[in-house]
């Protein structure tokens, strides 16, 4: 058992350790200061604004004079007749497009990492960032032409007639398949950097050996892969509730509003449209504390999956 004065020598050598480092380490800490600053000025600071939440707000007056009401306006959204309707569309928009565009990125930097050509590499790589730089105004216009039942590509090809936008069974497919073209190419981005940084050596060793290009793969690829892999699934998982409103706003109709009427439009709807400023924070905050709880059961399961990395 240590000592109190063990202690204290051990505290007042730390102290003296922490002065050193911040003598000689000023600069760095001098630069560390400013994304801090700013953090703390656009990220912390408006949060004092969640106590909208729990006020019948007024604009005239103010944060401290609106009138303070508890979970009132929470009760008001679970009764609310869309409620689960809403929340059952989000989640499973969210996690259909995880499950279906969360491995895509994946296989694409498995297959380019094999590409011996250096241009086609580069070719193949631009071709796939391409469509991320497109707005979402545009992508979802382009949706509209590809999807029109006269003459749209989609139609013309398959020989129908059909108004897919208005088919509120497809509007999942549509908006996952969409998301998908538009950044899967971006997502490669973190793992070709992962496999960028595998010794060469270990490939050779393995051709050597008469491993083929999928034993390779299975064998070094993947392996060096599972920790982004892991940790790129547990920064998906925290916002597993934040369905893209620009996408949804543009592509939502009155026909498909059985499975694209979710939490962001109805918070935009009802804060903007509506200016009911307090029960769009309160839907809004459900909303975060639903990703954060998703957040810490999917970083706690990745915890006890990997031993390689350490996300506690």
């Amino acid at each position: 058992m240590k000592t109190p004065s063990l202690i204290k020598h051990q505290t007042a050598s730390g102290r003296k350790n922490l002065k050193r480092r911040l003598y000689r380490n000023w600069q760095l800490y001098a630069m560390l200061l400013i994304p801090v600053v700013i953090t703390v000025i656009y990220k912390y600071i408006p949060m004092y604004g969640i106590q909208i939440a729990f006020r019948d707000y007024k604009a005239n007056r103010g944060m401290s004079g609106s009138e303070w009401v508890g979970v009132k306006w929470f009760v008001r959204f679970f009764s609310s007749p869309n409620c689960i309707r809403m929340i059952r569309n989000t989640f499973l928009l969210s996690l259909y497009g995880l499950l279906w565009s969360f491995p895509v990125p994946i296989i694409l930097a498995l297959m380019i990492n094999q590409l011996r050509f250096k241009r086609f590499k580069r070719f193949t790589q631009t071709v796939l960032y391409a469509p991320h730089f497109i707005s979402t105004m545009v992508i979802c216009g382009m949706i509209r032409i590809f999807l029109s039942p006269s003459g749209g590509l989609i139609n013309l090809i398959a020989g129908t007639n059909i108004d897919f936008l208005s088919e509120a069974s497809a509007f999942r497919t549509i908006y996952i398949a969409s998301g998908i073209w538009q950044d899967a190419g971006w997502g490669i981005i973190v793992y070709m950097a992962t496999l960028a940084c595998i010794d060469t050596a270990q490939y050779e060793a393995a051709r050597i050996d008469g491993a083929s290009m999928f034993q390779r793969i299975r064998a070094i690829d993947i392996p060096e892969l599972m920790p982004t892999v892991v940790l790129m699934l547990i920064m998906s998982a925290g916002s597993l509730m934040n369905v893209g409103f620009e996408k949804v706003w543009l592509l939502q109709t009155d026909l498909n509003m059985a499975t694209s009427d979710v939490i962001a439009v109805y918070v935009y709807q009802q804060g903007i449209e509506n200016a009911k400023y307090s029960y769009s924070t309160a839907v809004g905050l459900f909303n975060t504390v639903v990703n954060i709880i998703l957040l810490i059961i999917v970083n706690k399961m990745a915890g006890k999956m990997s031993e390689d990395v350490s996300f506690v």
